[in-house]
């Protein structure tokens, strides 16, 4: 495989310092590796299937866990598996506030237990330029959402990561203003493409990946897909996103995988699928149209980007 240049794949101004970073060498904390699982414990599969990747090929495992974007953990593709380690998920809890009617902090186990886990296999996109097909494990962000009755002001959600830079070290540089925070309109977080993960290819989600719960929206870019959350908030106005803030004219709202609106500074056209050698044509709304596109109808997508 011939590897994206590291110009391609971290935004310049990030890239020109990203080896301020200290580089925790600490070993690579995947699950396979270390045997070590969250307090989840995952119910024993095999668990349905909604195969919206068309068939395509499922990224190897070892691609997957070890070409990663965690700016948490630092701005290499490598740091995550190497840095990640540390993090402990045991005892997580998650925050749900603001405009609804049951606002309260559960446990993980608490929050997951009440929903069926699902394997959704979906492709994953990165503004970057490379992409892969993850069979991940979880269950709709509508069932959850529906447990805590946003009332009619919630028109966004917005979820926000982890802030602990003991354990993420990457947050103690001034990369990305921390804690990382990203949204969704209502409407699409009740679509049904969308997802909370626990885990993927059928075991516990390795750190690296976003442990012990992350979203995982299909038809937008990765950045929107945020990892190891532990606040969720409904809300009536729309949310300033972590990169929204950090470079507002490459990083939209949206981010919605499309071909047609170029980042900055390179063309959106053509993806290179992790473990291949040539590139495809990107696929509007990642493939996901025929189940997507009327949410924007109407919306300039080159304008609401």
């Amino acid at each position: 495989m011939s590897a994206p240049k590291p110009s391609e794949i971290t935004p310049e101004p990030l890239y020109r310092r990203r080896r301020e970073f200290l580089k925790q060498s600490i070993g690579i904390g995947l699950f396979a590796a270390t045997g070590k699982a969250s307090a989840l414990v995952l119910p024993r599969g095999p668990f349905p299937r909604r195969d919206e990747a068309d068939g395509e090929k499922v990224t190897p495992w070892k691609y997957a866990t070890t070409y990663n974007n965690f700016y948490e953990f630092g701005t290499d593709k490598e740091d995550p598996a190497e840095n990640a380690r540390r993090l402990r998920t045991d005892s997580w809890s998650v925050t749900v506030e603001g405009e609804c009617e049951r606002p309260g902090t559960l446990a993980l186990e608490d929050l997951v237990r009440p929903h069926a886990l699902e394997e959704r296999i979906y492709r994953l996109r990165c503004v970057e330029g490379w992409s892969m097909v993850i069979p991940w494990l979880g269950f709709p962000l509508a069932a959850l959402i529906k447990r805590f009755r946003p009332t009619s002001k919630a028109k966004y959600v917005v979820f926000e990561t982890l802030y602990d830079p003991e354990q993420m070290p990457g947050q103690r540089w001034p990369i990305l203003e921390w804690p990382y925070v990203e949204g969704l309109r209502m409407d699409e977080a009740l679509h049904p493409l969308t997802i909370l993960a626990v885990g993927m290819y059928g075991k516990v989600l390795p750190n690296q990946n976003g442990a012990p719960l992350r979203l995982v929206v299909p038809w937008k870019y990765g950045f929107k897909s945020i990892k190891s959350i532990v606040r969720i908030r409904f809300q009536e106005r729309q949310p300033v996103t972590t990169w929204m803030r950090a470079a507002p004219r490459e990083y939209g709202f949206y981010a919605n995988v499309n071909p047609h609106v170029d980042h900055p500074r390179w063309s959106q056209k053509k993806e290179r699928r992790i473990g291949e050698f040539f590139k495809r044509d990107t696929l509007m709304f990642n493939g996901y149209a025929e189940e997507v596109a009327h949410l924007y109808r109407g919306m300039d997508l080159g304008k609401y980007f």
